[in-house]
């Protein structure tokens, strides 16, 4: 009775998929503005984080401890720009979800899943300053391992609270504009409100209160050591940790604008009326939580000045290879000299 139950809900859930399609609350047209904004924002994000992959391997002097998150966090935005953009992309241009029940599964699922990635690894990089900052004496025994446990237990986070869904604790499906999938919140029964409940407590408000915690004493600690001017004791190059740190503030601030209104509407959808939720928001929550995928490669290059020298050093070296190759190449007949 159990496998029927289940086969059941599954069928159910089939076939809201099924109904949902070609019937959406957007018009074309604003499919297809939806569309457009995806295609590019996918192009710019891939392009941008390939870059930013391609520094660390050709720059040593990047590939530090905290860098290695960035890395991870890099890989988090390309899933998120190489995956979730086309389909989704696809799906406006067509006018309603197309891949199917399983392909809203997958696609909710990874969706999740790099959103929750990325928010343990900004969690990661708060703990990670704090302890290099306010606790050197701990910061300098944080070995390869420390940090690899810690960007583990990130993913790990990610992979339960994306897979959740697939086993029956709340569900994926088709939001009102048909054209993406993710967490089922217009059938907010108790296993949803259970489930969402969960995952801000979790993934959004313990980590708030973590970074807080961390940025705080972080710049408690900047504003004394620089008062009392007694950086030159300090074992460490302060300039080079105060970009980092701005750095990582930055992109909390900007994770704070991207997930709050993903957030209110699941919170909107647990407590008050789904089907009273406007349409605008509900496709405009997921769009402003997946755009840290192209904004982060910009924030690593505007406040880091290590990875701005590596951006010119890299600028530099194509310009030379460009002018080498120009000068190698045969002179066209337009070029030879001129004979009476």
């Amino acid at each position: 009775s159990i496998r029927c139950q289940k086969y059941n809900e599954t069928s159910n859930l089939s076939q809201a998929v099924d109904t949902s399609e070609g019937h959406s609350v957007f018009s074309q047209t604003e499919h297809n503005i939806v569309a457009a904004y995806l295609i590019t924002a996918g192009v710019i994000s891939l392009l941008s984080n390939i870059v930013v992959l391609a520094m660390f391997v050709k720059f040593k002097e990047l590939r530090t401890a905290t860098n290695a998150i960035i890395i991870n966090l890099a890989f988090t935005d390309i899933g998120v720009s190489g995956i979730g953009y086309p389909m989704s992309a696809a799906s406006d241009i067509h006018g309603s979800w197309k891949f199917g029940y399983n392909g809203c599964q997958i696609y909710a699922a990874l969706n999740i899943f790099f959103g929750m990635a990325s928010i343990g690894l900004l969690t990661v990089v708060a703990i990670d300053r704090y302890f290099t900052i306010c606790r050197p004496d701990i910061g300098q025994q944080m070995t390869s391992h420390t940090y690899a446990s810690l960007i583990g237990a990130a993913w790990i986070n990610a992979i339960f609270w994306s897979t959740m869904p697939i086993l029956g604790w709340a569900s994926y499906a088709p939001d009102p504009t048909g054209a993406t999938c993710t967490v089922n919140w217009r059938n907010n029964d108790s296993s949803f409100v259970s489930y969402t409940m969960s995952v801000i407590a979790v993934n959004f408000v313990i980590p708030l209160l973590v970074m807080f915690y961390c940025y705080y004493n972080v710049s408690h600690t900047m504003k004394r050591y620089t008062s009392s001017n007694c950086l030159e004791n300090i074992n460490m190059d302060w300039s080079d940790q105060l970009a980092v740190t701005k750095m990582s503030i930055v992109m909390i601030v900007m994770f704070l604008v991207a997930w709050s209104p993903y957030s209110i509407v699941c919170l909107w959808a647990s407590f008050g009326d789904p089907q009273r939720i406007p349409a605008p928001m509900a496709i405009i929550a997921p769009l402003f939580a997946k755009s840290s995928t192209f904004y982060n490669p910009c924030i690593y290059v505007i406040a880091n000045k290590k990875f701005r020298r590596a951006i010119m050093a890299m600028i530099r070296c194509q310009t030379r290879q460009e002018i080498t190759i120009n000068n190698l190449m045969p002179m066209t007949i337009s070029q030879l000299p001129l004979t009476q």
